[in-house]
């Protein structure tokens, strides 16, 4: 249980997850526990997923400016056995705690000594013990092809931190560390999950290979780069190595490294929302990146989403017609989402679309209605500025949020 408390803090700096860190003990006959350790991750479908998220060991041969389990970092240093892990893993799993596993670490001696032990955690739960739940293991970068090889024969999804943004970060704050060893595992995975996946189309009893893909994590604000730097990165890995997610992790101070922002000024987490926010139109929206940030556009605006940043410069696209226009256009209307425009579609092949309509089917009408073309007596002004539509939109976010007293960010 020490162990567990330990390495299960450590891996909280892995957002591979939607959360962690959750203790709820069992008092008066109570029905459940949650213990250290239990994080959460979301299926393609939007189930949630309760996961053991867990570091084999923060014990490192690596001294990364960034990371809490530098190996120069005075912090109480813990490492599970192999059984350890399967014997922790299938107890919460038959508690019903857990519905799988997300198992990173540090170094011990070298990369594949390290990734060696994970893959032989996946083995013993998927052989020995049948163990069909979900497992998310942290790929080592620099591990041999073979144990990568064996890792996604065994693991649902695989995960090789790129860590920092560019090469001149990683350079500077993790020396001793080679973006060609995270680069080259990532082609060498996405080469053998394409190859599975078309065997498995002719012969059916090919096995899977890392079904739910790869993803990659950056730390954010550690250094200077520009939010264009960062969404570029990944939006090469989903178009040239089909990542499935790229995570973004705002740098937590925790050195007095002067190549680092100083002690007391985290990153805001408003950035990590809107790197989020606009990964995910380039994921499910259709945008290209330059369309969200480019060269003129380098930073993401804090104040406003980056669909709406975007519409704000583009108002030659709108008012669009809800009634004629395509869902992929109506999609990028602020304040209507996915489901909402394929709604909109759906109904107006029974009706003309209005503003009422439009409020029944949940779009966030008081954002939308600036980019909306409606019939006849549901008009509103479309001769605003940019800057003054913009002014407008800030002052009602503002107003809503004191009215609710509750800062959360609107997603689109």
């Amino acid at each position: 249980m020490e162990k567990l408390s330990i390495l299960s803090d450590a891996a909280k700096y892995d957002v591979s997850c939607a959360s962690s860190g959750s203790k709820r003990e069992n008092h008066n006959k109570g029905l459940g526990n949650a213990s250290n350790g239990i994080c959460h991750a979301y299926t393609e479908d939007g189930r949630c997923v309760s996961l053991l998220k867990i570091l084999l060991t923060n014990f490192c041969i690596y001294n990364c400016a960034y990371c809490v389990s530098r190996s120069s970092n005075d912090i109480q240093r813990a490492a599970f056995t192999v059984q350890e892990v399967v014997d922790l893993t299938i107890n919460f799993y038959r508690r019903n705690y857990i519905e799988g596993l997300f198992l990173s670490s540090g170094i011990f001696k070298n990369a594949d000594y390290t990734m060696e032990r994970l893959v032989l955690v996946a083995r013993k739960l998927r052989t020995e013990h049948k163990f069909n739940g979900y497992i998310h293991l942290k790929a080592i970068p620099g591990a041999s092809e073979a144990l990568l090889q064996e890792a996604g024969l065994y693991a649902d999804r695989l995960s090789i931190n790129v860590e920092m943004p560019t090469e001149q970060s990683l350079q500077l704050l993790a020396p001793d560390k080679k973006r060609n060893d995270m680069l080259q595992p990532m082609q060498y995975l996405q080469q053998q999950i394409n190859g599975y996946a078309t065997e498995k189309k002719r012969i059916a009893k090919t096995p899977l290979f890392a079904p739910a893909g790869q993803s990659t994590q950056m730390v954010i604000g550690a250094t200077p780069e520009n939010d264009w730097q960062i969404l570029g990165m990944a939006h090469l890995f989903y178009r040239k190595l089909q990542l499935k997610r790229v995570y973004y992790s705002g740098y937590v101070p925790v050195s007095h490294d002067n190549r680092l922002p100083a002690i007391g000024t985290p990153v805001p987490m408003v950035r990590e929302n809107r790197l989020y926010q606009a990964d995910w139109l380039m994921r499910y929206y259709g945008f290209d990146v330059r369309e969200i940030v480019n060269e003129t556009y380098p930073h993401l605006d804090m104040e406003i989403d980056p669909k709406l940043s975007w519409a704000l410069r583009n108002l030659e696209q709108f008012p669009v017609d809800v009634n004629k226009a395509d869902v992929s256009l109506i999609m990028r209307v602020p304040g209507i989402g996915i489901q909402s425009a394929q709604r909109i579609a759906a109904a107006r092949q029974h009706s003309r679309v209005n503003a009422d309509l439009l409020q029944k089917l949940g779009i966030a009408y008081n954002k939308a209605k600036y980019f909306l073309a409606l019939p006849s007596g549901h008009m509103p002004r479309h001769d605003y500025t940019a800057a003054q539509l913009r002014e407008q939109l800030v002052r009602m976010q503002q107003s809503k949020y004191q009215a609710n007293f509750s800062p959360q960010l609107q997603l689109f």
